[in-house]
């Protein structure tokens, strides 16, 4: 079989660049059997695999994602020969001969009340354009059950060629037992002795909704006034100091007691995890949210929602709570951090569950999808 792997969401940093280079990698570690042709939009990641013996890859310009997707990439994959098309991200190739397999990542822009996080017109686009690619492609995997659920519910007439297939943080992330490493990263970084972390992006507009920045900076401030707590709260991402900005944190009065890092170097973010007494992550809506993979994995334990796949993805390692009630948060901090049975609780049952998000089991179940869909069996 000859796959063909479309790569114009490598070069991102986001959830869905995290999962396009790693399902690539894994699927080249476990299968030596098939060729691979990956087809990039960019030089940025050309030649990341080239030394795979069954992988061609091709440089493939058009100047818009539309025309790249629904145009260039037809072309490419009738050269290359390509019996099966794999796209990591939503969309696939209208006018193709090779049959296709899409990922989707959620199903927000079908389920009230999140659909008004987008744009009215972007809402109005996906819904008429989604069920097409779901008629045209052969299959489609879904990230979470969370996101399967809500796509079968906005198109139950596509239920049996959706499958959910769990993916996986970095290898790099466990708990990190070395001391010397741990003081390294918090001198690096001037961490605080005692601290609550979130790992979270920087969305501006209408989308900073679903990060919920305000009401985890509320939920903090709410426990450091009521109990006295000695933690600092720490803020890792890219340009997440702006959300400083954004809510007066000084009228809070807890501005001297969030630290915001900036992005941090990934091989650092398992110290972060491993150091924090609580990871804090009541974000208001995810399909697969890759943070609480990984504090699980480093057995930190978690402060997160009720619902969507936050819930779905935690479940007995963290606690979940309403996030649109800041008291709520707070009174959930003080009851991880004031107690270490908890804490070792959660730690425990976190370490358990990651052995769920596997990199390896996800290649695998992705692999059986394009052979079924080669055989027409789906």
């Amino acid at each position: 079989m000859r796959i063909g792997i479309m790569l114009r969401t490598i070069d991102e940093t986001g959830g869905i660049g995290i999962y396009a280079r790693n399902i690539v990698e894994e699927l080249l570690k476990i299968d030596d059997q098939n060729e691979y042709v990956l087809f990039y939009r960019t030089r940025k990641h050309f030649g990341r695999f080239a030394h795979f013996p069954n992988v061609v890859e091709q440089l493939v310009k058009l100047p818009t994602r539309a025309l790249w997707d629904q145009v260039a990439i037809p072309l490419a994959a009738r050269r290359e020969r390509v019996d099966v098309l794999f796209h990591p991200k939503f969309t696939v190739p209208f006018f193709s001969k090779p049959k296709s397999v899409m990922v989707v990542h959620g199903a927000d822009w079908f389920i009230p009340p999140y659909d008004r996080v987008y744009n009215r017109l972007d809402v109005r686009y996906i819904k008429t354009v989604m069920p097409l690619y779901f008629r045209k492609a052969s299959f489609v995997i879904s990230v979470s059950d969370y996101s399967t659920d809500g796509f079968v519910q906005a198109m139950p007439q596509f239920r049996d060629k959706i499958k959910t297939i769990y993916f996986a943080p970095n290898r790099l992330f466990r708990r990190v037992e070395d001391p010397a490493v741990l003081d390294r990263v918090r001198r690096k970084y001037g961490l605080p002795e005692h601290f609550v972390l979130t790992v979270i992006r920087y969305d501006p507009g209408r989308k900073k909704y679903r990060k919920n920045f305000g009401g985890m900076v509320k939920g903090f401030a709410h426990c450091r006034k009521k109990y006295d707590i000695p933690h600092e709260f720490v803020v890792v991402g890219k340009n997440c100091d702006r959300y400083a900005e954004e809510h007066d944190i000084a009228s809070l009065g807890v501005k001297d007691a969030v630290k915001f890092t900036g992005l941090v170097e990934q091989e650092d973010l398992p110290a972060f995890y491993t150091l924090a007494d609580l990871y804090l992550y009541p974000t208001v809506i995810e399909a697969f949210p890759i943070p609480i993979t990984e504090a699980m994995a480093c057995g930190c334990p978690i402060v997160t929602s009720y619902g969507t796949g936050l819930e779905e993805l935690a479940a007995g390692a963290g606690v979940q709570v309403d996030p649109h009630n800041p008291e709520e948060i707070g009174e959930a901090i003080q009851r991880v951090v004031s107690s270490p049975e908890l804490r070792a609780q959660l730690t425990a049952c976190g370490l358990e569950r990651s052995k769920l998000f596997d990199w390896e089991r996800c290649a695998r179940e992705t692999l059986d999808v394009f052979r079924q869909v080669r055989n027409g069996d789906s």
